[in-house]
């Protein structure tokens, strides 16, 4: 029997910040219809879906992550009409659209929370969690928020202090009231009624937190010098027992809805990250696998065995996906150097599962270095050294002024190799990290086995390379990727005695090759087509 996809499972998704991608009114902000110019493009890379980090009505404390309507477009972005016709204009083209919900916090100018602090006896008090000083007058616990200091702000005019896990700016919601449950379940059909394809959902796993809300435990391995959010293990304020609740409810409305993608953002160890797809598969259809994204140092044994121990503990039907790249977080190329980001990106589009790419990375972008007097993020401000403002630079599309991202001074600092490295530059480029990038969506999209099939690890002796099968009934394609800035010769004959070359990282390299001496150059991925078997 034949088994069913959807488009979550066989596309590759493409998350856009719109802050940076294109600028259409020349304030030196990325909007709703730059975005809309620029489609054709996003059509031409072969992706499937686009993922719009926040673009509701926010005083950007957080650049949208802080939310104070979530029915409706902050007006740095555009409108409800802006959003409609840049939706009906991706469905037009066969591109899926996702919004981020964050549903964990609000801002602290949401009419919610206005209400809440207004009064202790005020019907919405209890959407947010608020606690008595503690008898020295301090906070009531000993939580740290994630972007340094205390997760506990006293509010004078009430005389409690209100929890918040990231700025102060964004109070906790509690989800542990109903009330709340149901205003964020009517936001999310709310945009599904518009015609949304569905959520990436904005730290899912730590929506509930104790209810005694008892102190977390120091983390015995933390030292002066690593990020402060690390101080404590967090034990009571995240992936709490009864957050699956919650997101059984989420994922009920999504179920109403055809064909919708529900995904959640969990940074957790993947023995616990599993348990996110439910016991029934009826939690979130994906929760972001991010272990490329956060592996210390690049190689090829750590990497097999990452893809390997993920395979196996992944639940009977659980669908897989990668990112290697998000707004948080290092870009590729800083993080490994461009040579091995184009081998990361073969990695990416060629494993079993949905891919996540970020922005620009399809071009090499890198980390913008930014001044500490130039910081905007609020974690890089609360806890110097931690800037994410790195990684959100703008789209760097060509050489002209402001890299074409705008006609006016960017809300960023440009990178200074955009002259050099931009879209227009290598769109014409035969051998460009974009030319790749396309040639591997193509691949992917056109042989079943890169989009549906199997995977198999093979036992390579030779540390510096992760090789891996992906078979489809009689289909069957080797993946070989070079990890190391040196060339390598391999006999792989007891797979297959002969291959058809389909892609190179080098973008140079077609045609037959001999599997028992299979030449490898320096920073080279290769996919085959295995086209006669061994013996």
């Amino acid at each position: 029997m034949t088994r069913s996809y959807v488009w979550w499972q066989t596309g590759v998704i493409y998350q856009v910040y719109p802050w940076s991608f294109q600028d259409s009114n020349d304030d030196g902000i990325g909007d709703l219809p730059g975005i809309l110019s620029r489609l054709d493009y996003l059509q031409s890379l072969g992706i499937d879906a686009i993922w719009l980090s926040p673009i509701f009505p926010s005083p950007m404390a957080d650049f949208g992550y802080d939310i104070s309507d979530y029915v409706a477009i902050d007006p740095r972005f555009g409108t409800l009409v802006d959003f409609d016709r840049l939706l009906d204009a991706a469905h037009q083209r066969g591109i899926k659209m996702l919004l981020d919900l964050v549903p964990n916090h609000t801002s602290d100018e949401h009419p919610w929370f206005l209400a809440a602090r207004s009064s202790r006896e005020h019907p919405q008090r209890d959407w947010y969690i608020w606690r008595d000083p503690a008898p020295d007058g301090g906070p009531p616990n000993n939580w740290d928020s994630y972007f340094g200091g205390p997760a506990w702000t006293f509010d004078p005019a009430t005389g409690q202090y209100y929890l918040h896990l990231f700025d102060p700016k964004q109070p906790d919601l509690n989800w542990r009231n109903p009330k709340v449950c149901a205003a964020m379940l009517d936001v999310m059909r709310f945009w599904l009624n518009r015609g949304v394809d569905g959520f990436r959902v904005d730290v899912i796993w730590m929506l509930i937190k104790d209810a005694q809300l008892r102190d977390n435990p120091v983390n015995p391995d933390w030292k002066p010098g690593d990020p402060p959010w690390l101080r404590q293990i967090k034990l009571y304020n995240e992936d709490q027992p009864e957050v699956h609740d919650v997101i059984r409810a989420m994922r009920a409305v999504i179920d109403a809805y055809p064909d919708r993608a529900f995904i959640g953002e969990i940074y957790l160890p993947i023995t616990k990250l599993v348990h996110y797809y439910g016991p029934n598969l009826d939690e979130v259809h994906m929760p972001f696998n991010f272990q490329l994204l956060l592996m210390q140092g690049w190689d090829a044994r750590q990497t097999r065995e990452a893809v390997d121990a993920y395979e196996a503990a992944l639940p009977e039907g659980g669908w897989p996906n990668w990112v290697l790249g998000n707004h948080d977080r290092p870009r590729i190329a800083s993080r490994v150097g461009l040579a091995q980001a184009r081998v990361a990106q073969m990695l990416l589009l060629t494993l079993r599962g949905t891919p996540t790419c970020y922005y620009g990375d399809e071009i090499g972008m890198r980390d913008t270095p930014i001044t500490q007097e130039q910081v905007k993020d609020p974690q890089g401000i609360r806890s110097p050294g931690y800037s994410r403002d790195p990684v959100r630079t703008p789209m760097q599309w060509d050489a002209g002024p402001n890299a074409g991202f705008s006609a006016n001074t960017p809300w960023l600092p440009l990178a200074t190799d955009y002259a050099a490295r931009n879209v227009h530059r290598q769109d014409v480029d035969p051998i460009s990290e974009l030319t790749l990038f396309r040639r591997l969506i193509v691949l992917r999209r056109s042989i079943s086995a890169l989009t549906i099939g199997d995977y198999h690890s093979l036992d390579i002796a030779n540390p510096a390379i992760f090789a891996y099968l992906r078979t489809d009934h009689d289909q069957r394609v080797l993946i070989v990727l070079n990890f190391s800035a040196t060339t390598h010769e391999l006999d792989l004959s007891t797979i297959g005695a002969t291959g058809e070359a389909l892609c190179s990282t080098h973008l140079d390299r077609s045609g037959t090759v001999d599997l028992a001496k299979l030449a490898m150059r320096a920073d080279e991925g290769l996919i085959i087509h295995l086209i006669r078997a061994s013996g």
